[in-house]
């Protein structure tokens, strides 16, 4: 059968070989999904080794997806734009890299939460690999306007430059956010510390939806601060659902159907 695997360091946590069973159940893919343990110092060998045992595709996660970037002999354009990379796919002596990440999110909260982004105010938290990662997509639904909020304002200032050709971007820091916004996704690490982001409370609405890359159990605090002011609230397990959906096409040629999945998922984390 196809090998694939997904690629970390740690890995033993990842939920996509789970993912990707269940994927390949549904369309009649004969395949088989593990995850490997990359050394911090030995993605490239891991790679190497598991492309020479015949492997024709992987799923990159943290810390590895610059590393992936580099290692592609050929780019698509999210991930050009990304800076990193996701999946990568082994076809004869070339390596393919794409970024799913910007894709799935997007798909969550245009198909599975019913928000059309046309025409609406973005906020975006953060100015680190998911931003960048998520810029595009956000970009290609034709907000009116997409901020860009991080601690660091330079970084801000920086990574919405970069994309300003491709739609109606700018930078701001925390304290100078006006809203309300119609969605602010938190692409920051801060709920896996039981952070939040300085938000004023103008940011919210009571049609914002706030998107929480992370996920688990409960809800984030992120999450139950938006609540607290009135909005809605959501968490990143449709993205990585449909994320892996999308790498799942590249690989297959075949889109499976989310919605079983993610709902097994989700009474999983209700146990």
């Amino acid at each position: 059968m196809d090998a694939y695997v997904v690629i970390g360091n740690p890995i033993a946590h990842s939920k996509s070989p789970e993912i990707h069973a269940q994927f390949a159940a549904q369309t009649g893919q004969a395949l088989q999904y593990e995850r490997l343990l990359a050394p911090l110092h030995g993605f490239k060998a891991s790679v190497q080794v598991f492309r020479r045992n015949g492997g024709r595709g992987a799923n990159v996660t943290l810390p590895f997806k610059l590393e992936a970037h580099a290692l592609a002999d050929r780019l698509s354009e999210r991930a050009r734009l990304a800076g990193a990379v996701n999946t990568l796919k082994f076809d004869g002596a070339e390596i393919y890299g794409d970024n799913t990440d910007g894709a799935g999110l997007v798909t969550d909260i245009t198909a599975n939460a019913g928000l059309s982004l046309a025409g609406r105010r973005i906020l975006l938290l953060g100015a680190g690999g998911a931003s960048r990662g998520a810029l595009g997509p956000l970009l290609e639904q034709r907000p009116s306007e997409l901020v860009v909020a991080n601690r660091t304002v330079a970084k801000a200032d920086e990574l919405a430059a970069q994309f300003a050709q491709y739609g109606p971007v700018r930078s701001a820091a925390y304290a100078d956010l006006d809203g309300p916004f119609d969605l602010i996704v938190n692409a920051t690490s801060a709920s896996l510390n039981a952070d939040l982001p300085p938000l004023p409370a103008g940011v919210y609405g009571s049609e914002t939806l706030a998107y929480d890359m992370m996920y688990g159990r409960q809800p984030t605090v992120f999450m139950q601060s938006a609540q607290e002011h009135g909005a809605l609230a959501r968490d990143g397990l449709g993205m990585l659902v449909e994320q892996a959906a999308e790498a799942f096409l590249l690989w297959r040629g075949v889109r499976p159907d989310t919605s079983e999945v993610f709902a097994s998922l989700r009474r999983q984390l209700a146990e």
